[in-house]
C-alpha cells in the first residue's frame, strides 16, 4: 500500500472458496512504502522440524516476511501471533529493527514457503529476478529463476533463523576436490586447483587466530551488513579480514565475483 505504511492483511476462510477480511491488519509499520509477497507461519522452539501453517500455541514463534519494493529485500520478523486478536507482534529483539532481518544479501525476493508433511520440514523458495534489459529477456523468452530450495528453521536463540539446502541436492553433486589445513596470510590468496566449473557448491570454514587486530565495530551498521562490505569491497584489508572466494574470476582478476566477509 503506497500510503507510506506496510500492511499485512489478514483473510480467513471454512471452505476455501468464500473469504472474509480480517478487520485490522495482521501487523503494520509506519513509513515502510510498499509491502508485498508476505509469508506468515509457525516454527518450533524446540529443534528443526517443521510445523504445519495451522500449528499455533505452546512451544511456537510465528514468522511473518515480507518483500520491499523499497530496496528489494526480503526481511522478516520473528514473534507471537494472538490468534483471538488476529494480530502478529514481533519479539522486543527487533523493536530497534521493525523492517526484520534479511533472508539473503544477494539477489533473492518474492520468497515463499511451504510444509513438507512426509519429510516434517518448511521449504523455502526464492526469486532471482534479471539485470538484462527488457528487449533482451524477450529474446531469450525467459527472465528469472527460482533458486535453490532452502529448509527452514528456528535458531536455538530464538532470536533469527537459520537456512540450509534441501537434502535431494545432494544427489546432483559431481567430482570432490578438498582444500584442508591451509594458512592464507592476511591480502593473500590460495588458488583452488581442479574446478573448471560455471557452477559449484562450495563448504567453506575459515579459522581466525585472533581479533585482537580487529576494528571496533561501527553500530550503524548492525543491521545492514551488506552495506559496510560494499564500502569496504574485497580488497580493503582489514585488522583480521576480509576473507572470502573469488568465482568465475580471470586470471588476473580484472574481473571477478567475491563472495565475502
Amino acid at each position: 500500500m503506497w500510503d507510506y505504511e506496510g500492511k499485512v492483511l489478514l483473510y480467513k476462510s471454512k471452505d476455501f472458496k468464500t473469504w472474509v477480511k480480517a478487520t485490522d491488519p495482521l501487523y503494520s509499520v509506519k513509513e515502510a512504502r510498499m509491502w508485498e509477497c508476505p509469508d506468515f507461519y509457525p516454527v518450533s522452539v524446540k529443534g528443526y522440524l517443521g510445523l504445519d501453517t495451522s500449528v499455533y500455541g505452546q512451544d511456537t514463534k510465528h514468522v511473518l516476511k515480507v518483500s520491499m519494493s523499497l530496496d528489494g529485500r526480503d526481511r522478516y520478523t520473528i514473534g507471537t501471533y494472538d490468534t483471538k486478536r488476529d494480530r502478529y507482534t514481533p519479539d522486543a529483539t527487533f523493536a530497534n529493527n521493525k523492517y526484520g532481518l534479511m533472508y539473503d544479501y544477494g539477489n533473492f525476493y518474492a520468497s515463499k514457503t511451504f510444509y513438507d508433511p512426509v519429510k516434517k520440514r518448511r521449504i523455502l523458495w526464492g526469486w532471482s529476478n534479471e539485470s538484462d534489459t527488457v528487449e533482451e529477456d524477450n529474446i531469450k523468452g525467459w527472465a528469472g529463476i527460482q533458486l535453490i530450495p532452502r529448509t527452514v528453521w528456528l535458531d536455538p536463540s530464538g532470536r533469527q533463523l537459520l537456512q540450509w539446502p534441501v537434502e535431494e541436492l545432494n544427489s546432483l553433486r559431481g567430482s570432490h576436490i578438498s582444500v584442508t589445513s591451509t594458512t592464507v596470510k592476511q591480502g593473500g590468496l590460495q588458488q583452488v586447483i581442479g574446478i573448471q566449473t560455471a557452477r559449484a557448491d562450495v563448504e567453506v570454514t575459515f579459522e581466525v587466530s585472533s581479533l585482537d587486530e580487529a576494528e571496533p565495530f561501527d553500530t550503524k551498521y548492525a543491521n545492514d551488513a551488506q552495506a559496510f562490505c560494499k564500502i569496504k569491497g574485497p580488497d580493503v584489508k582489514g585488522g583480521v579480514g576480509p576473507f572470502g572466494l573469488h568465482v568465475l574470476a580471470t586470471t588476473d582478476l580484472q574481473e571477478k565475483t567475491s563472495v565475502f566477509f
